[in-house]
């Protein structure tokens, strides 16, 4: 278990998360094969035994039949309590608060009534804990991962490192084998020089041209494939770019995604000793998970057009209406 929690995002790409928004495999994918193979495994095979990289592996994976699964991947494993402080504190902002201690105390193992199956879940006193929990996390993405200025940088970023895997400067199977530095250096000394990286570096980030909040949008789920869909992506803002006289290298489009961001599915332990699951079906007189979960996300998430120079904001308005929030 501690072997799994050290582990857990050893496969993580440079810059963390960004590069699987480009279709680089899951961070988790990649911890598969650290840990399944090499000096690691070897580390794990000596210390622990010889089943102990492929545990490790399964924990990681979130496909582990230990009833302690949830500490490492789950609703509130111990990676979600910490990086939501961590980053909280490192940022200087005061959203990411959780009521760490009251949280770990509530823990216990409980059996599923249905499966007879056992797994981490928590007293039903703890379900206050649990909502600090949910809500630090919709304040951190809210205002800091997916703040105006960290999606400018994240969409330059995620442009960089695509193009230059289209002309072969990197790989996608390599990315994760540099660092954050290293990769930038990969990816000048690959070609002639990228001037979306000038700019990254020297912080001149592209400037927000339009934004609107997912709740305000009249059809937010007709445009879903903004998050995924490259090509599509990449031939809308080339659309863009030519309704507001620009060239289609000075336009990024921007609609993250995290459909499971206030996902919960725990056990709960209630006071007259009767266990049930939460989950996005809500708990009757707890947490009404489904509509704050639906809300809070929608609030969170903001479509956004991002340009190298300012352009008129009526024009933006106008060539996003037209191309994408159009039937």
């Amino acid at each position: 278990m501690s072997a799994a929690a050290l582990l857990h995002d050893v496969g993580h790409y440079p810059f963390s998360h960004a590069l699987e928004e480009i279709g680089a495999p899951h961070h988790e994918t990649r911890a598969e094969s650290l840990v399944s193979d090499g000096a690691v495994a070897q580390i794990l095979t000596e210390e622990i035994g010889d089943d102990a990289p492929q545990r490790v592996v399964d924990l990681i994976c979130g496909r582990s039949f230990s009833p302690l699964q949830g500490l490492i991947s789950g609703s509130f494993d111990l990676d979600k309590i910490d990086y939501l402080q961590r980053d909280a504190r490192m940022c200087g902002v005061p959203y990411g608060e959780i009521d760490e201690d009251r949280l770990v105390q509530s823990m216990l193992v409980l059996r599923d009534p249905t499966t007879g199956k056992s797994s981490i879940g928590i007293r039903e006193k703890g379900l206050s804990a649990v909502e600090t929990l949910l809500f630090a996390k919709y304040q951190m993405y809210r205002n800091v991962y997916w703040h105006h200025a960290c999606r400018s940088a994240t969409a330059m970023y995620k442009r960089i490192v695509e193009r230059a895997v289209e002309r072969g400067a990197v790989s996608m199977s390599a990315l994760g084998a540099f660092t954050d530095e290293g990769l930038l250096q990969a990816v000048e000394s690959g070609s002639a020089e990228d001037p979306m990286l000038a700019a990254l570096r020297e912080r001149r980030l592209f400037k927000r041209a339009y934004e609107a909040p997912a709740a305000s949008l009249p059809a937010p789920e007709a445009i879903e494939w903004l998050a995924d869909d490259r090509a599509r992506t990449r031939a809308a803002e080339a659309r863009i770019a030519g309704r507001l006289g620009i060239d289609p290298t000075e336009v990024l489009l921007d609609f993250p995604a995290k459909t499971q961001m206030l996902g919960l599915d725990v056990l709960v332990a209630q006071r007259d000793r009767s266990v049930r699951r939460l989950t996005q079906s809500g708990l009757p007189g707890a947490i009404d998970l489904p509509r704050l979960a639906s809300e809070l996300y929608a609030s969170a998430r903001s479509l956004r057009v991002f340009t190298a120079r300012r352009v008129d904001a009526t024009d933006a308005l106008a060539a996003v209406t037209a191309e994408l929030l159009t039937a």
